[in-house]
């Protein structure tokens, strides 16, 4: 759940892109103001790949002392969400017959701005057929 950035020195800022993730790139005054527009950059673009129902790519390993910027365990299991729908090519529809709930409960579990419980993604992760797991490192 960590996508890589590459920080790129700029006349008086930083230039920040991602490997995995073309759509997003920002800049920032200093290496703080940098890093935390990278975090919102990130989001905005993911948010473009749900609109558009596109596979999320999954971040690349990181390189030793690369900089990067980490999902919230709620994002990065609707990213895993997004992912699989996409893969078994489940419509919201679907998913909502599947889980016995009104599509307008699937539209708020693929909204990335919205708070859903991890129990709730988790139901959704197992009326597909899957499980989601979490590991501790």
């Amino acid at each position: 759940m960590r996508y890589p950035v590459i920080l790129t020195s700029d006349t008086g800022g930083y230039v920040v892109t991602f490997p995995d993730i073309p759509e997003a790139m920002t800049q920032g005054d200093s290496y703080d103001d940098a890093m935390e527009m990278a975090k919102d950059v990130l989001e905005s673009s993911l948010d473009f790949y749900f609109e558009d129902e596109r596979k999320v790519p999954l971040p690349s390993k990181l390189k030793k002392g690369q900089e990067y910027v980490e999902l919230s365990p709620s994002l990065w299991a609707k990213v895993l969400l997004l992912n699989e729908m996409l893969s078994q090519r489940l419509r919201p529809a679907d998913l909502a017959k599947r889980l016995h709930v009104r599509p307008q409960a699937v539209t708020r579990l693929m909204d990335i701005k919205h708070n859903t419980k991890i129990d709730t993604i988790s139901a959704a992760f197992t009326a597909m057929g899957k499980t989601l797991d979490f590991v501790v490192r």
